[in-house]
């Protein structure tokens, strides 16, 4: 049995090997995204608009994540390759350090093992009080969907020089607090290289260049199911595949072998 682990990750980011990520929710398909080879399934709050029906994240509450978190755990637990488990800290569930430190904890029990929060640097001591306390944390910046209303809608962020350099300060800060992955979505791709080049832990990109270690997709994006406008750097996989664990091994050659995320996929600026 492999398991997949931050030492994993390290490794494959010292090798140059790039690695998929995807969001599950469930036991049946965590299950074929270990079959297919997706080394970290995210148990993202996208559930919110995915299998809710909401059109934001913000409603997602943590007794939710656990639920799904439970759910993943079990998919994969006598699989041959055993994925990582990222599990999402939803809306103003981290807005104090206790409810941070009380949040991580209930997800890591359930099955996480490593918690992602969206933020920069005024998260910093809540990066490093979880690294204190044993929980991995991966930092996700650029466009936070949990901000999406301070943004004014679904924008791409770091386009002009000062956000861009401020993007640049919040991971070389919160790396230094603690922070074991860093994941960048919808930044432009000479910003997200810059990252990559500054950085000593593994990175993940959404709509940010195909410089990073790992992608990562929404799972209903990338088998064609999404509502509405697809954005920018969605591919749909399952076109032309006989099933969806096909779908799955199909995105996880495109992402080793470089040819997901392509030129249309990203931003240049």
């Amino acid at each position: 049995m492999k398991r997949i682990n931050l030492l994993t990750l390290a490794g494959y980011r010292e090798r140059g090997e790039r690695f998929a990520c995807l969001t599950a929710y469930d036991a049946s398909f965590a299950r074929c995204m270990a079959n297919a080879g997706i080394e970290v399934i995210l148990v993202g709050d996208s559930l919110g608009m995915v299998l809710q029906g909401h059109n934001s994240t913000i409603p997602v509450t943590v007794d939710d994540m656990t639920y799904h978190v439970e759910a993943v755990k079990r998919g994969t637990q006598e699989t041959e390759m055993r994925p990582m488990i990222m599990a999402d800290l939803p809306f103003m569930s981290f807005a104090t350090l206790d409810e941070t430190l009380r949040n991580a904890g209930q997800l890591m029990r359930a099955g996480a093992q490593v918690v992602k929060i969206e933020g920069g640097r005024e998260l910093a001591e809540r990066v490093a009080r979880l690294h204190e306390n044993g929980v991995p944390c991966c930092v996700h910046l650029g466009l936070t969907p949990q901000s999406v209303n301070c943004f004014g809608g679904f924008r791409v962020q770091g386009r002009d020089a000062e956000t861009a350099e401020r993007i640049l300060e919040d991971v070389r800060i919160l790396t230094e607090a603690g922070a074991a992955i860093v994941l960048l979505e919808c930044v432009p791709e000479p910003l997200a290289t810059r990252i990559q080049q500054q950085v000593s832990v593994p990175t993940i990109g959404i709509g940010a260049g195909p410089n990073l270690d790992g992608q990562v997709l929404v799972m209903h994006d990338m088998l064609g199911l999404g509502v509405g406008r697809s954005p920018r750097f969605v591919h749909d996989f399952l076109a032309g595949q006989t099933g969806i664990e096909d779908a799955f091994q199909a995105y996880v050659t495109a992402v080793r072998e470089g040819a997901y995320p392509a030129a249309e996929h990203w931003f240049a600026e």
